[in-house]
């Protein structure tokens, strides 16, 4: 018996990792920690077939046959344990009332406020574009309402009678980085 540990827990238990580990890539997806649970209970395992081994087939087959079965069982509890909290979890869209206009959402308790949160969100963006908008010229801001409104630049130059030097002018002052900034 004494020359079996030394087999299968030298080197710090490579022997049985091995075999372990072995076993383990059927099932994938397992972190460290999983799978230092399985190196302990190979070693609660090693000890019973210590005891209970009566060395009438090979030690490692008896060994392999028990953390097979050992390890089988203990997935099956683990994933029957997560099966067991899915079951239990609901869905906010769940109905709560008898004739199911009401859902769990709608009666969950938050001082959030969806309508107020868009409301800020496009006040602020609306104050950046006027801001914008104030810093253009009178040209420049009828060229970009014009571009706002589809219009080709041979278009707005026709309505406005720009040369395409003036249109040209238009756009830089547009698109310089002094006027554009304030929308960032």
């Amino acid at each position: 018996m004494e020359e079996l540990l030394k087999i299968y827990y030298a080197d710090n238990a490579k022997r049985l990792h091995k075999i372990v580990d072995g076993m383990l890539l059927q099932f994938g997806g397992l972190s460290d920690k999983d799978k230092d649970d399985f190196y302990s209970l190979a070693n609660e395992v090693f000890v019973i077939v210590m005891r209970k081994y009566d060395k009438e087939q090979p030690f490692e087959n008896f060994l392999f046959s028990c953390l097979q079965k050992k390890i089988k069982a203990e997935m099956t509890r683990r994933n029957r344990y997560k099966r067991k909290t899915d079951r239990i979890s609901i869905s906010i869209d769940m109905p709560v009332s008898k004739n199911g206009d009401t859902v769990v959402a709608d009666i969950l308790v938050s001082d959030f406020d969806l309508e107020q949160e868009i409301f800020e969100k496009c006040s602020s963006e609306n104050t950046k574009i006027e801001t914008y908008l104030e810093r253009l010229t009178k040209r420049q801001r009828s060229v970009a309402e014009l571009l706002m409104n589809s219009y080709t630049a041979d278009e707005i130059r026709q309505i406005l009678h720009m040369s395409k030097k003036e249109y040209a002018d238009a756009m830089s002052g547009i698109h310089a980085y002094e006027n554009i900034s304030v929308l960032f």
